[in-house]
């Protein structure tokens, strides 16, 4: 039996969840960032200390930090289709104001559960610092608060308002990393001060306000007009890119102090320029490689929340406690492999027993 038996078949009928068919390029590319995310994950928790400055494994933690970056752009495309639904369907301010909050709480929920499972399963010795985390589920609940407010305005206002927000959270970021938070709860400290170990509002906020802008642009424009936007996106990548490196390399800046890798407008304008490439790349791959084929890239893209939560128990969770910083490099990189594979193979479980399942007290079909 050949694997792609376990993917739906053609023409099967879809989820009754399901209103309007995915978008297959933003699986893809939700897909190839919950890929290089594991890889990055697999390598951090079982590669030996002694060999973390070796040239493969920063290559791993390099590619492994853009994953947050695609997850935030992705997550307020989404949030703007949410919004857009909204104006199409009149929604009174208060009704959308709601559905918005609703969303940032169901962020917000997901990301405690999370948390809630790693310390009861990390016991005993979790710690409650350890519950306490800010995740990339966090960030995006917070991020969803002041995003909601673009619900009240028109879509063309939104798409200003949304860049203006993302620029002014990156360009904000180096100035919080220097507020020394005396008196502030460390529990919001988490939440705003720029942290290596954290994903906090500044700068990672500005991702999912620039995802909303894009998203917006996307319900607004005609189907046939999304080739052009994707590659207008690409130019405007490569220009980020390179603005980005420019602005980072120079001596000279604004701010008294900000570290490149941890707080900097210009590496924020590089990994935006990156996923904006991505977006591309898996518009050309989806609509002209594939021609409607299956992917399983696109799989870990539509189950990605299962992938990241299993994964990440699976990888710095107890069960394989005792492998933890003691692997060679070509130990963790079959390590890694395997861990994508076992992914994989749970999003097609997921698809071929749950998502394909009949609905509740719908009619079986015909035997013919």
């Amino acid at each position: 039996m050949s694997a792609a038996s376990f993917l739906p078949e053609k023409g099967a009928p879809a989820p009754p969840a399901q209103a309007k068919p995915r978008l297959a390029y933003l699986d893809w590319a939700r897909g190839v960032a919950s890929i290089i995310m594991i890889q990055g994950h697999v390598f951090n928790s079982f590669t030996h200390p002694d060999l973390r400055n070796t040239s493969t494994y920063q290559l791993s933690q390099f590619v492994g930090g853009m994953p947050p970056a695609i997850f935030l752009f992705l997550t307020g495309v989404t949030f703007a289709f949410l919004l857009y639904s909204l104006d199409k369907k009149n929604a009174p301010t208060g009704t959308r104001l709601l559905a918005a909050f609703k969303r940032s709480g169901y962020f917000f929920l997901i990301a405690y559960l999370f948390r809630l499972q790693l310390f009861i399963t990390g016991q005993p010795g979790a710690k409650l610092e350890d519950f306490l985390k800010v995740d990339i589920l966090n960030a995006m609940g917070l991020a969803a608060v002041p995003l909601a407010f673009l619900a009240i305005v028109p879509a063309i206002d939104r798409i200003r308002l949304a860049v203006a927000m993302g620029v002014l959270i990156a360009a904000s970021s180096p100035v919080f990393s220097e507020m020394s938070f005396t008196g502030v709860p460390h529990f919001i400290k988490l939440y705003l001060k720029p942290d290596y170990a954290e994903f906090s509002f500044f700068p990672w906020a500005s991702f999912m306000a620039f995802g909303v802008a894009f998203g917006t642009i996307m319900r607004m424009i005609p189907p046939a007009k999304i080739e052009r936007l994707v590659e207008w996106g690409a130019l405007f990548g490569f220009g980020l890119i390179i603005s980005g490196r420019f602005f980072g390399d120079i001596d000279y800046s604004l701010y008294t102090k900000s570290e490149y890798w941890l707080d900097s407008p210009a590496l924020v304008a590089v990994k935006l320029g990156i996923v904006l490439l991505l977006l591309a790349i898996s518009f050309v791959w989806t609509e002209f490689g594939l021609h409607g084929r299956r992917s399983y890239v696109a799989l870990f893209g539509m189950h990605s929340l299962l992938v990241y939560w299993v994964h990440v128990e699976l990888v710095y969770g107890q069960l394989l406690a005792r492998w933890k910083e003691t692997l060679p490099l070509s130990t963790a990189s079959v390590a890694a492999v395997v861990t994508v594979a076992l992914m994989g193979a749970l999003a097609v479980v997921k698809v071929r027993w749950y998502d394909q399942r009949p609905a509740v007290g719908a009619q079986a079909p015909s035997p013919s």
